[in-house]
């Protein structure tokens, strides 16, 4: 913002030199872009960060000197006299028109004044000159005194030219398919329905927050003037103004959040202003719509905490000084200032630490000492950190690439994994990806999709994020858990052994059981359960969802809770030596009904298995001639080890019958010989 030394004096005499007021301003947040010099007076270039709207007029940044200079605030007097003081038959803003808003949610607050018998012309030159010294050219004398008044107190207001509205009514609401407006200078705006529009009874008359329509603009014929002065909220403005391609002075501020409390005053003014340049009557009263008034905010400063976070003492009496330089009614009991946040900082002032910043920037940084030397504590890992990077490693060693994606996904994908309800977005910028993700398996399937169409085959990917289900509870706060998903275009016999394998690396005593389930996204699904709690599921996924991502061989994917990974963690690995005796191997084919599965097949071994089985492994299934068509051949290895000694073969014998008989009794296996 452009702030000239001349214009500033009507807010406060500080009697510094531009350098001097550039070099305060900087100090306390608000840099300095340059300095321009137009004869006797100086412009200053001051830029203002995204949080601070309240100093994008003239008064803020007076506002600001104050309290770092203590030199006195100035604000300018209103004195608007109303038609009725002198005509009591004339008419009240009220009966002019009737103000709806449609919208409360993107529309706060909206105030409209009358002025009548206006007489528009050229602007008086100490008006020209001061726009034009920071940079905006003169149009007309209202036009002018809307825009003086925009740069003195931050909020935009807009002048309609009266007689142009269609039945003396003004709807805040959103546009309507096939909606379109010329703004004022001459863009043709072809509008939608997320943008929010000023409209008569007809249709719209301005862009919400951003530009005034072309139709309704004050021209050398107007006579009667709808004054306009709101609040909008920025999203739906910097939304708006974005997709136009239309960019103002008006949705800058806008964007960057308007006093809501000082909307009527800044409306008097305004109208002071305008009188004053071009004549005519304000008319009595003001249609002043404010459906969700909010109530102040108050927070409290700690004088110790004050010391303990700045690192020195700050006089009390500075420190109420400052407070109330900047319009925080501060009031000193016991150590401790109690404030009432202004309304013109609402929304970046709500907490201690904030009133402390205040307090820092005005009394100055360059107050607090800094030390040759610093000293950082380096705190270990704690258990939770341990194991990402344990997991990390691990699955890296297992080929699985880490990935990193957005938390949201959009309704065709969710709507595949579970039919309950997602947490959306309320405002969204984009069309598509609203919808805050309920599993982590969607968003790597796309990761996956786009690895495979570059050819970067296999791929083997995971992810470890948060995901977020609705609270049954109102206005609680969603359910956030972190899980570990995994995905991969090979075989699901290979993901449960990672699985399997991550597990075991975490806690090597887990029993970890995969008992088939039907998923809502898996066409062939099971649970994963450690020590009988279930911690997660795995599986191929559904043909709905192949044919969302257009894979041509379905991938398997897996998620697990990462809390439960958490509690399986022991505080001290146990190892065993490295064996001392060989293993025999012995290789079983084995002919069993179709629908036999591998957990039958272990519990099985299990029964008749002696302390010399070690393990067991899957090999391979056949199905053909010659095994039956309802039948498979499956083909296990069996590894057994006697730990105090050499085993004999005929020890192996006798321990592989007990097998095949605990086999042929419990899941009717044959052994196939063929």
């Amino acid at each position: 913002m452009k702030i000239s030394l001349e214009w500033l004096k009507d807010y406060i005499e500080t009697g510094l030199s531009a350098e001097q007021i550039a070099e305060i301003l900087s100090d306390m947040g608000l840099p300095n872009e340059g300095i321009e010099y137009h004869g006797s007076d100086a412009v200053i270039d001051v830029e203002v960060t995204s949080n601070r709207g309240d100093c994008l007029g003239y008064i803020g940044i007076a506002r600001e000197l104050a309290a770092a200079t203590g030199k006195e605030l100035k604000i300018p007097a209103v004195e608007l006299t109303e038609s009725a003081t002198a005509d009591k038959s004339a008419k009240a803003a009220a009966e002019f028109a009737a103000v709806e808003i449609a919208e409360p949610d993107l529309c706060r607050r909206y105030t409209a004044r009358i002025i009548e018998g206006v007489k528009v012309g050229p602007s008086p030159d100490w008006l020209k000159n001061r726009l034009e010294a920071v940079g905006m050219r003169s149009v007309n004398n209202v036009v002018d005194a809307t825009n003086y008044a925009m740069l003195e107190t931050g909020q935009p207001p807009h002048a309609f030219d009266y007689e142009t509205l269609k039945g003396g009514k003004i709807i805040v609401r959103k546009a309507r398919a096939g909606e379109a407006i010329i703004s004022i200078d001459g863009t043709k705006c072809e509008l939608d329905a997320d943008m929010l529009v000023i409209a008569d009874a007809q249709r719209p008359v301005a862009i919400a927050g951003v530009m005034g329509g072309l139709e309704t603009e004050v021209s050398n014929i107007t006579k009667t003037i709808l004054l306009e002065d709101a609040y909008f909220e920025p999203l739906t403005v910097r939304t708006t103004s974005r997709k136009l391609t239309l960019p103002s002075e008006a949705s800058f501020r806008f964007e960057r959040i308007v006093d809501v409390e000082n909307i009527d005053w800044a409306s008097k003014r305004t109208a002071q202003l305008i009188v004053q340049v071009a004549g005519g009557k304000v008319a009595k009263g003001v249609v002043d719509v404010y459906p969700k008034k909010p109530a102040s905010k108050k927070a409290i400063l700690r004088l110790s905490r004050l010391k303990n976070l700045l690192g020195i003492i700050v006089p009390p009496d500075d420190v109420m000084r400052i407070l109330s330089k900047l319009g925080f009614s501060p009031v000193l009991k016991n150590g401790e200032v109690s404030c009432t946040i202004p309304s013109w900082r609402s929304n970046d002032v709500y907490r201690e630490a904030d009133l402390i910043e205040e307090v820092a920037r005005h009394y100055g940084y360059n107050k607090i000492p800094t030390g040759q030397k610093i000293q950082i504590e380096v705190v270990p890992a704690d258990a939770r950190q341990k194991l990402l990077r344990s997991i990390g490693t691990y699955l890296n060693g297992c080929s699985f690439y880490e990935t990193i994606s957005v938390d949201f996904t959009d309704t065709s994908v969710a709507e595949l994994f579970t039919a309950e309800g997602h947490l959306a977005v309320k405002d969204e910028t984009r069309k598509n990806d609203n919808l805050l993700r309920r599993t982590l398996i969607g968003s790597l399937l796309g990761v996956l999709k786009t690895n495979l169409n570059a050819k970067n085959s296999p791929c083997r990917i995971f992810e470890i994020a948060d995901t977020f289900a609705p609270n049954a509870e109102k206005k609680a706060l969603p359910i956030e858990k972190t899980k570990l998903a995994l995905v991969c275009d090979s075989d699901i016999r290979l993901l449960q052994g990672v699985i399997e394998g991550l597990i075991k690396s975490i806690n090597r005593d887990a029993e970890i059981i995969f008992s088939p389930a039907d998923l809502i996204w898996a066409k062939v699904g099971a649970v994963i359960t450690v020590n009988g709690n279930i911690i997660g599921e795995a599986g191929i996924i559904s043909q709905p969802l192949k044919e969302k991502f257009d894979f041509k061989d379905a991938p398997c994917a897996a998620e697990v809770d990462f809390e439960n990974l958490l509690a399986l963690q022991t505080e001290t690995p146990r190892v065993k030596p490295v064996p001392r005796f060989p293993a025999i191997v012995r290789d079983l084919s084995i002919v069993i009904d179709e629908r036999t599965r591998w957990a039958d097949i272990i519990a099985a071994i299990n029964k008749k298995a002696s302390s010399e089985l070690e393990a067991v492994r899957f090999v391979g299934i056949y199905r053909g001639k010659p095994v039956p068509a309802d039948k498979k051949s499956l083909t296990l290895s069996l590894l057994f080890r006697d730990e105090d000694g050499t085993l004999q073969h005929e020890t192996v014998d006798r321990l592989q019958a007990d097998i095949l008989k605990s086999l042929s009794e419990s899941v009717h296996a044959e052994l196939r010989t063929l």
